[in-house]
């Protein structure tokens, strides 16, 4: 058994990483691949056994956007191990060699666990941090403005230029350098939740049912007034938001956020991970 890493050109570990995914997660990273947002941004640290790949640990690397000012951010996730390849120390042993490759390198590191493992983590430093859901109430209201719906065959370009081009969601809590993970979003969670604002040249992420706006993400080149996408949300009573909103003249209602599982954050001496903040749901790995 060997250590891997970076070898997203090597077509025989990528395929069985990508098998090994599927497997464990129901997660399909062939298409995000072959249209090239597996970028160098996203590592895979795994153990090998021959050409299979049975255990892994990846890396996003990113940064956090806290009050205007940018850190450096490393996001784990796809922590996997193959059923046959369990209760021999696998992950645990990638998680210590992750941390000491990236030993003074990161402001915060941090991850998404599932109730499973919630006890895994604590053991390499990480604490778990709250996490809170904004929502507002709308006021009728029209906008002269609507919404396109964009589809991925036709409008592939638009987006991806939108995305790899944004400026962050919130100045308050966000992050950047996160493409490709947004991107994967796109393609296999939001395909038919994509619209466009052709005055602010933006796209919006958002679902809608009962007169409740879901709204995920909002991307644009340049800042919105979140005002002027709620306009075009028509009949619609609450919209909660999966990022934390900028301070602006909306009334906010913040609850406390539980999610199926838990952010887990370890940081840099000196520092402290923000309170009262949603991370970007279309920024999560």
């Amino acid at each position: 058994m060997k250590l891997v890493s970076h070898y997203r050109e090597d077509e025989v570990l990528r395929k069985s990483f990508i098998q090994l995914a599927a497997d464990i997660f129901g997660l399909d990273f062939t298409s995000w691949h072959e249209k090239g947002y597996w970028g160098d941004r996203y590592i895979p640290f795994s153990y090998a056994e021959g050409d299979r790949i049975v255990a892994n640990v990846s890396v996003n690397d990113l940064d956090f956007i806290i009050e205007g000012k940018s850190y450096k951010a490393l996001q784990i996730g796809t922590v996997m191990t193959h059923p046959e390849y369990r209760n021999k120390g696998l992950s645990a042993s990638l998680m210590n060699h992750v941390l000491d490759v990236y030993e003074g390198k990161y402001d915060f590191i941090y991850l998404f666990a599932n109730d499973s493992v919630l006890d895994f983590y604590p053991r390499f430093g990480f604490k778990e941090a709250e996490e809170y859901l904004y929502s507002t109430k709308v006021s009728a209201g029209q906008s002269q403005f609507v919404l396109r719906k964009l589809e991925l065959a036709r409008d592939l370009e638009l987006i991806e230029k939108a995305v790899y081009g944004r400026v962050p969601v919130s100045q308050a809590f966000s992050t950047a350098n996160s493409a490709g993970i947004t991107m994967y979003h796109i393609l296999n969670v939001f395909p038919d939740h994509l619209y466009y604002h052709a005055e602010k040249d933006a796209i919006v992420i958002f679902t809608k049912e009962n007169g409740m706006v879901q709204l995920y993400d909002f991307i644009s080149s340049a800042p919105v007034d979140i005002k002027d996408i709620m306009a075009t949300f028509g009949d619609t009573d609450t919209i909660q938001f999966h990022f934390t909103p900028d301070d602006s003249d909306l009334q906010y209602q913040r609850i406390p956020f539980k999610r199926d599982g838990a952010l887990f954050v370890k940081k840099k001496n000196g520092l402290e991970f923000p309170r009262f903040v949603k991370h970007p749901f279309t920024s999560e790995a």
